[in-house]
């Protein structure tokens, strides 16, 4: 699905650069355009790099919480 038309960004394109580091929407623009024109998309994008950002120290405690 499309979050930023202005930029033709997707939101799979937002967990790609979310998963190759990306955790702020300042770099989130940087790379790819999103909330830098009309803004409507920074609501929606933020949402996706905090769910991407929680699923991984999501995952980390569980690793941490297994027994060695």
């Amino acid at each position: 699905m499309y979050v930023c038309l202005c930029h033709g960004v997707t939101d799979r394109d937002i967990r790609a650069a979310a998963e190759s580091g990306i955790s702020s929407m300042r770099q989130l623009g940087k790379e790819l355009g999103v909330g830098r024109q009309c803004g409507r998309c920074a609501t929606y994008a933020r949402e996706i790099l905090r769910e991407v950002n929680a699923t991984d120290y999501l995952t980390l405690a569980n690793l941490l919480a297994q027994p060695a």
